[in-house]
């Protein structure tokens, strides 16, 4: 095969794996009734279901990204094949709630090992950062649209087949990737001279995994509140702990002298942030057009696609358009994009469907939030030295692994307080489920003035979250233009 076809061979092989990874952190919010009514889970076993996978990615991400460098990025990547592959099955046919949590730990772990790995080869491939950004507009789009899709897969399996295909889909796929990376991939390595540092590896993890879980306990509340704020504090001294040990170090896990660039902390600012509205607002507006709008879950499925289609679109114009204008001018034009579909959409959001508003503003929403993640991940790869590449792809991974759940922390809170404070003091102020609960149960006139409020309140609140999105956008937009050069980069 001839060696510019066989690198676009190798893109789609490593985006085909990156999708089924980055759709397990969501698969389970449209299929996790389907599954409670068969395992019958506890409210705190469906949050750790739920939790586990991204709970044990994100602190894994910088360990196996830096062991990719050191010893083989091939070898990582099929090793997270396999893990993940049997990880899957054991998800499939778990026969209680403690062993599908378990699975699900061990599928986090496999997807540590795929993810940081398919970035880190993507700049082995495409040595040439014209062709480069090319390829990393489509794996962005991937990586951005697998948080959007996960829910929609979900739902489609579980009425389709029923919830253990949610997790069987991934294993022919996962059997196909290993003979074609051994074929299509060589192996890459860039060893430093020292040794890999187990103690700044545990350091990195359970700093990370410190405030991952204060990110998700925050979320979810519950009777472990407390113990959020504690551990998100004990994580944040571990990675400052971490971040010394680094630079006293000869041969360091992690460079932290990458962050000194402005570049490259804005790039992973911008994918934080970015997350944060995709994922934080894609779980709201999957409630929205369930439960406000009343429509099946293939039905709210058609409309996300709109989401899907523009950031496809995006991710494919988003490297000539690099190449063209730069990764400033891009990354401005991506966030207000994104900042003005919102803002658009929070003021003309109602009860009732709109799609000659929805349509527009979903779309430029996907087309705006994959130009930005390019752009970020572009930046983040040149600023980063070869030897490096793993772990710049790990640092950008655990900032999509954060950004989702301080999405879902952040807005979702926001929202689900907007909405609480539209409703009566009534156990339907728990949240818009619990309002069509106990309207199904209320004479007819009752019920409907019930829900008519709570649809009214749940709107408002994800209004709120919406300006709020916007915001975030317009922030990350601000310092990009403070930050970024604004001279174009050459491509070499």
């Amino acid at each position: 095969m001839p060696v510019i076809r066989r690198r676009w061979v190798v893109l789609a092989v490593l985006c085909a794996s990156l999708l089924l990874v980055s759709v397990d952190a969501t698969v389970l919010h449209m299929a996790l009734p389907a599954l409670a009514s068969d395992l019958r889970p506890s409210a705190t076993g469906q949050l750790w279901i739920i939790a586990a996978y991204s709970l044990m990615a994100a602190p894994l991400l910088l360990a196996f990204g830096t062991l990719g460098d050191r010893y083989g990025r091939r070898k990582v990547l099929v090793l997270g094949y396999v893990v993940f592959g049997l990880a899957s099955l054991a998800c499939a046919w778990a026969p209680n709630v403690p062993v599908l949590i378990a699975a699900r730990a061990l599928l986090g772990v496999g997807g540590a090992m795929i993810m940081p790995a398919t970035l880190s080869l993507l700049r082995q491939a495409f040595p040439d950062r014209a062709e480069r950004r090319t390829a990393i507009g489509i794996w962005s789009g991937i990586a951005g649209s697998g948080a959007v899709l996960g829910p929609l897969l979900g739902g489609f399996l579980v009425e389709t087949f029923s919830w253990h295909a949610a997790f069987l889909i991934n294993v022919p796929v996962m059997i196909a990737a290993i003979p074609l990376t051994y074929w299509l991939i060589p192996e890459s390595a860039d060893p430093p001279d020292g040794p890999w540092d187990l103690r700044s590896a545990v350091l990195a993890a359970l700093g990370v995994v410190g405030i991952a879980f204060a990110v998700k306990q925050t979320a979810h509340g519950g009777a472990m509140y407390v113990f959020g704020p504690l551990a998100g504090v004990i994580g944040l001294v571990l990675l400052t702990v971490f971040v010394v040990r680094q630079r006293q170090l000869k041969v360091p896990l992690l460079d932290v002298s990458l962050f000194r660039q402005p570049a490259f902390r804005v790039a992973v600012g911008s994918v934080l942030l970015v997350l944060m509205s995709v994922v934080g607002l894609g779980l709201l507006f999957a409630q929205y057009l369930q439960l406000v709008l009343a429509l099946e879950p293939m039905q709210a499925a058609l409309r996300l696609l709109f989401v899907m289609g523009a950031a496809i679109v995006g991710s494919v114009v988003a490297g000539p358009l690099l190449q063209r204008f730069g990764n400033r001018m891009m990354t401005l034009a991506g966030f207000a994009v994104g900042a003005l579909a919102l803002l658009c959409a929070a003021a003309g959001l109602t009860e009732a469907e709109n799609l000659w508003l929805l349509g527009p503003v979903l779309a430029a929403i996907g087309f705006g939030i994959s130009v930005s993640l390019t752009a970020a991940s572009d930046a983040m790869l040149a600023a980063a030295p070869a030897e490096q590449a793993g772990a710049a792809a790990a640092v950008e991974e655990t900032a999509y692994e954060l950004g989702a759940g301080l999405g879902v922390a952040v807005l979702g809170s926001l929202a689900t307080a907007a909405y609480a404070a539209g409703m009566p003091a009534t156990p339907a102020r728990d949240g818009l489920t619990e309002a069509v609960n106990i309207a199904a149960g209320l004479p007819a006139e009752a019920g409907a003035s019930l829900m008519e409020l709570a649809r009214s309140a749940f709107v408002d609140g994800l209004r709120l979250a919406m300006v709020t999105g916007a915001v975030l956008f317009v922030v990350a937009a601000v310092a990009a233009a403070r930050a970024l050069p604004k001279t174009k980069e050459t491509t070499a």
